[in-house]
């Protein structure tokens, strides 16, 4: 098995090197790796549900889809992600969540966090409150499994960037369901750093599975997962246009009065809108209504048809900030 440390930090770059791994290596893998400030997202959620979208854009937070189902978790340089690849001959036992988080619990368990345990579906946890969260993805007889790590997280943000208002959508995706959550180093007799931590992981690794070695991204590997990230996972198609089909419906106070959005939108496009409220029009705002669809569910792209209409001769006392507002 090869054993990675993989020092990038950029989100996409790495959820691209989770799928080349997977991918593009034969023999079986173990990476670790950390993100910068990010939130990734399970393969089938809907983007802009999982995030409170103020908060994301103020901290200039990336949202990445990975390849594997499960719900929507937070990165920051806090927290540490492992990965494995396995090939089955037989295809056989392929899920299971417990064979891979084990070795995560054994290190625990080594530095006197004996109250760590694994726990329904797919969580690591420390006196009930979350501190891993895991998910899978298969194809013919290869598995990748990835989890998280918080062992230092700042907690603001793990609840900051992830909270968002339920009644904004309606959609039938998978929708994360928020847990109590713990950083492992609060847990620790003997303080050690993020390092160290990672050092011992990759130490009990080594040691615990037969023809485990250390290996390094070749300049060919780096520039195949370059051309991943560049191709997909950096790109609004893969990470907001996979999302399901929802219809969405959120009102906002502007100076001008209340604001009701409503639309209906499909694969990130925004396919009809209907503006409400009991705001003062000055000219029909149908232009406005019908100028919005066919364009992504962005705020760029929306910026770009708002600002062709001088808001002025339409509402009396709405910004478009005000209606920029209402979409998300």
């Amino acid at each position: 098995m090869l054993c990675i440390k993989h020092y990038s930090t950029d989100p996409y770059f790495n959820i691209a090197t989770d799928e080349y791994i997977f991918k593009h290596i034969k023999e079986d893998c173990f990476m670790l790796w950390r993100n910068d400030n990010a939130i990734i997202i399970g393969k089938h959620q809907n983007a802009n549900a999982e995030i409170n979208a103020e908060y994301v854009k103020e901290k200039g937070i990336k949202v990445v889809r990975r390849l594997s189902g499960g719900g929507a978790v937070y990165h920051d340089l806090g927290n540490l992600n492992f990965s494995f690849t396995r090939t089955s001959e037989d295809g056989h036992d392929m899920v299971d969540f417990r064979r891979y988080t084990k070795p995560i619990l054994e290190v625990l368990q080594n530095l006197g966090v004996k109250n760590a345990k694994f726990e329904g579906r797919n969580d690591l946890t420390i006196d009930g409150r979350k501190f891993s969260g895991n998910a899978e993805h298969v194809f013919k007889n290869k598995v990748l499994h990835h989890g998280t790590l918080l062992f230092s997280s700042e907690m603001r943000d793990v609840s900051g960037a992830l909270k968002v208002n339920p009644l904004k959508y309606k959609d039938r995706a998978v929708k994360s369901v928020p847990k109590r959550v713990t950083n492992i180093s609060d847990h620790l007799d003997e303080k050690i750093s993020l390092d160290e931590f990672t050092d011992k992981i990759m130490e009990h690794i080594l040691e615990s599975y037969d023809n485990a070695r250390m290996y390094e991204f070749t300049d060919e590997d780096l520039a195949a997962i370059e051309k991943i990230k560049e191709e997909k996972y950096s790109q609004w198609e893969w990470n907001f246009g996979y999302s399901p089909d929802y219809n969405f419906k959120q009102g906002v106070k502007s100076d001008g009065g209340l604001i009701e959005m409503n639309m209906n939108v499909s694969k990130g496009t925004i396919k009809d809108v209907k503006i409400q409220g009991d705001f003062f029009h000055l000219r029909d705002i149908d232009p406005i209504e019908r100028a919005l669809e066919g364009i992504r569910h962005d705020e760029k792209a929306i910026r770009e048809i708002l600002n062709q209409f001088n808001f002025e001769e339409y509402f009396k006392g709405v910004s478009e900030d005000d209606l920029v507002a209402a979409m998300f």
